[in-house]
């Protein structure tokens, strides 16, 4: 006969645990539904619950030493002095030189036949020699009609010296008894007649002055009106021989030999190689810090020469300014016109400046927080830049040397607080 366990069964007697297992059931419940509502800002402060890796990092470390500001770029050779030529009137034209020749100042460059303007020019001269005649001819007239005035002057004070002496005889001998009273008034009267004709006489001498000084002026104006106008032909006429304006060489024809041209059309362009200077494009931001006489520097394939920034352009094309230096000191003998050279033009430069390496970060927090490495962490931190060059930027607040900071790749912390950093 099989035993059962009858023998080994007992009841159990029921206690109060069954309401605390309730209690820890809901309590858990509780902290489920906390860790569901408060996850992401907890996953957020602590780093997101992940890890970034090291390498996708670049980190740079926080150091003090000298800062330099400084704008760097390629540059072209161009002359400081390349004056292009125009045609000076409309004209066949004859080229008596070659692009690449070299010029002296004052060397005629191209000939320009106009026999509209030679034409014009002596029928001007013409007229300036006609006007001359006239001028000529008026002063004889008006010499001949003064002289005739001046005549008459000196007859009239002739006549009333006369007719004051016979009134003194008649006046004498009245008081002898030798002659009447009427005599005395007859030569009375003469001599106010005499007195009224040499007022005249000289009034009509000071009025032919006054008119022929009129007439002269007008004739002479007119003269010298034509002269200018036959000087500004000769003018014309002086620059149908294009002359080079300065010692140089030719740079660029635009034009043929027996090519017809019409006035102001572009001829050719001379270079001055004696005076060159370094062309180079600037972007804008960099523009308004740019004054003339900043110093500079220019490097060629072997050697290097200090500069000065000469001009900086007002116009702005594509989002740069073209900026041009000169060279400090003797010009190199061996460059040559549009050579490629190597510029940099130097803004600012500080000394014992708290500073870190230029990266991503300035652009992606606006410069206003970075992320630090403590450990095996990378933390976010409020700061404040200064002044920024090409490959440092200036630390005002928030970092102290030794620190080092994520400058590039902190676009993958999504803006945590902190962030654990893997190897």
């Amino acid at each position: 006969m099989i035993r059962d366990t009858s023998a080994q069964d007992r009841p159990i007697t029921r206690t109060g645990s069954s309401h605390r297992r309730w209690l820890l059931g809901g309590v858990g419940l509780l902290a489920v539904a906390g860790v569901g509502l408060a996850g992401p800002r907890l996953l957020q402060a602590l780093g997101g619950g992940a890890s970034v890796s090291l390498a996708r990092l670049t980190l740079a470390e926080v150091k003090v030493g000298p800062l330099t500001r400084d704008v760097a770029g390629e540059g072209k050779v161009v002359a400081a002095v390349s004056p292009t030529l125009y045609a000076g009137n409309a004209g066949t034209v004859s080229v008596q030189v070659q692009a690449g020749d070299q010029v002296r100042k004052g060397q005629v460059l191209l000939q320009l036949q106009s026999p509209d303007l030679m034409a014009r020019l002596g029928q001007e001269r013409s007229n300036a020699d006609a006007l001359r005649s006239e001028l000529l001819r008026a002063e004889a007239d008006a010499r001949q009609q003064r002289a005739q005035a001046q005549s008459n002057l000196e007859t009239a004070q002739l006549a009333r010296r006369t007719a004051q002496n016979d009134l003194a005889r008649q006046e004498q001998a009245f008081k002898a008894g030798a002659t009447a009273s009427m005599q005395v008034d007859q030569a009375r009267d003469a001599l106010a007649k005499a007195d009224i004709a040499l007022k005249q006489a000289r009034e009509l001498l000071d009025l032919k002055d006054d008119a022929t000084r009129f007439e002269l002026q007008a004739k002479r104006q007119a003269h010298e009106r034509q002269q200018l106008v036959v000087a500004d032909l000769a003018r014309q006429e002086d620059e149908l021989k294009v002359r080079s304006p300065v010692e140089g060489q030719v740079g660029q024809l635009f034009v043929t030999d027996r090519m017809s041209v019409a006035k102001d059309a572009k001829l050719l362009t001379v270079v001055d190689l004696s005076a060159l200077e370094v062309q180079m494009q600037v972007a804008e931001s960099f523009a308004r810090e740019l004054q003339p006489g900043m110093p500079g520097e220019i490097r060629g394939p072997s050697q290097t020469w200090k500069g000065v920034l000469s001009s900086v352009s007002p116009e702005v094309v594509n989002n740069e300014v073209a900026a041009r230096l000169r060279f400090d000191g003797a010009q190199p003998g061996q460059l040559r016109q549009n050579q490629r050279l190597s510029v940099r033009v130097l803004l600012d430069h500080r000394e014992q400046v708290l500073q870190v390496a230029r990266g991503a970060f300035i652009d992606e927090g606006g410069g206003r927080f970075c992320y630090v490495v403590q450990g095996r962490e990378a933390v976010r931190r409020s700061i404040r830049l200064g002044a920024q060059s090409l490959s440092q930027v200036e630390v005002l607040e928030g970092l102290k040397p030794g620190e080092r900071v994520v400058v590039n790749g902190g676009e993958h912390f999504k803006g945590a607080e902190r962030i654990t950093l893997a190897q």
